[in-house]
C-alpha cells in the first residue's frame, strides 16, 4: 500500500547491534521490489546474467541479507498469497504506469539521456513468477524460513509479530502498522550513504524503529481510528483516498469523531467511492492470515547457493565463496532449532 500515514509516525534511530539475536519478519515482495528498483546499472538497466535473466533481486538477497546475518540478525520471509478482489484495480493501475514508464525509458534511450533512462527504468520493475521461485530457493539455501501468507504478506507479517513469534516487521513502508504490527524496522538493507534526489550530496541512512503503541498514544488514537485514516488518505483498496484529505486532516477527523461511522460520514465517503467503507475497513481490520507457519533456521547450504548463483546466474565465484565461508564461520553462534507455531 505504501500509505501516507508514515508522515505522522515518529521513529527512533537504532544500531544493528540492537537487533542481534532477534527474529525480523521480512515483507518479501516489498524488499524484492526495492532491490529491482535500486540495484541497477548506471543507465538504469537491471543486472542480468549471460542469458539475459534478471539477477538484481538475487544480488540484494544474498549480499545484503548475508551481511546482516553476519551481524547476528535472523530473518523470516513472508510472501503474498491471493490478493483481495478489491486490490485488482490498483494492480491494473500499476501495470499501466509500468507500461508508460517503459515507453518513456525507450524514448530516453533513443536520445541517449542516461538521467531519464535511469529515472524511468526504476519505475518498470516487474516481479515474475520465475523470480519469486528462485528468490524462495535462495532464501532457503541461506538457511532462512519462507512463510506463505494466505493473503496480504504485510498482514501476515504483522500477525506473526503480534503473536510474539518475532520481534518486528522489516519493510520500507508502513502498511504493516495498519495491520497492527507492534514494531516496524526500516532501512536495514539501505544502511550507509544514500544520494539525495536531484542533488550530488549524500546523507546517512541509519536503521529506524517505529513502535506502534507509542505513536498511537502520542497521537491520541486507537487502532480503529488509524485504519480509518489510512482509508481516507488512500490504500491499495481505494487508491488516492479522498481528494483534499492528507494525513493531518485525517488525524483531525479521527480525533474529532471517535467512531468509524462518524469519521466516514464527515469525510463524505459516499460522495467519493461506490464501495461501502465497512467492506474495506473489514479487509484491514480482519485480514486473511494463518496461525500455521513454521519458522526454521537451518545451516546455509553452500552447494545449493553455488548452483543458484554461480552455475545458474554467472555470479563472481570469489565473492560468493567469501560470503559463504563467512556465514559458515558464524553459523554455530546463530544456529536455532526448528519452531512450529499454530
Amino acid at each position: 500500500m505504501g500509505n501516507k500515514l508514515i508522515e505522522l509516525m515518529e521513529s527512533r534511530q537504532i544500531d544493528i547491534k540492537d537487533l542481534q539475536g532477534k527474529i525480523l519478519v521480512v515483507d518479501a515482495y516489498n524488499q524484492l521490489y526495492m532491490f529491482l528498483a535500486t540495484i541497477r546499472g548506471p543507465d538504469g538497466t537491471l543486472l542480468t546474467d549471460s542469458h539475459g535473466a534478471t539477477t538484481s533481486h538475487l544480488v540484494g538477497l544474498f549480499h545484503r541479507f548475508g551481511r546482516l546475518m553476519l551481524s547476528g540478525l535472523r530473518f523470516a520471509f513472508v510472501f503474498d498469497g491471493v490478493a483481495p478482489d478489491e486490490k485488482r484495480q490498483e494492480q491494473f493501475r500499476r501495470a499501466k504506469l509500468k507500461q508508460e514508464a517503459t515507453r518513456k525509458y525507450e524514448e530516453a534511450k533513443e536520445r541517449g539521456d542516461e538521467d531519464d533512462m535511469k529515472k524511468y527504468a526504476a519505475r518498470t520493475s516487474r516481479l515474475t513468477k520465475e523470480m519469486i521461485i528462485e528468490a524462495k530457493r535462495l532464501i532457503r539455501a541461506m538457511g532462512l524460513p519462507v512463510i506463505e501468507a494466505p493473503g496480504e504478506g504485510e498482514a501476515q507479517a504483522a500477525h506473526i509479530v503480534k503473536r510474539g513469534d518475532a520481534y518486528a516487521v522489516m519493510s520500507q513502508d508502513a502498511d504493516c502498522l495498519i495491520f497492527e504490527a507492534p514494531r516496524l524496522i526500516k532501512n536495514l538493507t539501505i544502511i550507509g550513504k544514500r544520494k539525495q534526489p536531484g542533488q550530488y550530496a549524500t546523507r546517512d541512512v541509519p536503521p529506524e524503529l517505529i513502535i506502534l503503541d507509542e505513536n498511537l498514544q502520542r497521537l491520541h488514537l486507537i487502532q480503529d481510528q488509524l485504519i480509518c485514516m489510512a482509508l481516507l488518505t488512500g490504500t491499495d483498496y481505494n487508491y488516492g483516498g479522498i481528494k483534499g484529505i492528507g494525513p493531518k486532516k485525517a488525524l483531525a477527523l479521527a480525533t474529532k469523531n471517535h467512531h468509524p461511522a462518524g469519521i466516514f460520514t464527515e469525510a463524505n465517503w459516499d460522495d467519493h467511492f461506490d464501495t461501502d467503507w465497512h467492506k474495506l475497513y473489514d479487509l484491514i481490520k480482519h485480514p486473511d492470515v494463518t496461525n500455521e507457519y513454521q519458522i526454521t533456521f537451518g545451516k546455509p547450504q553452500p552447494d545449493e547457493i553455488r548452483h543458484i548463483l554461480i552455475h545458474d546466474h554467472d555470479f563472481a565465484e570469489d565473492r560468493i565463496e567469501k560470503l559463504i565461508a563467512e556465514l559458515a564461520a558464524v553459523q554455530p553462534k546463530n544456529a536455532q532449532l526448528s519452531t512450529w507455531f499454530s
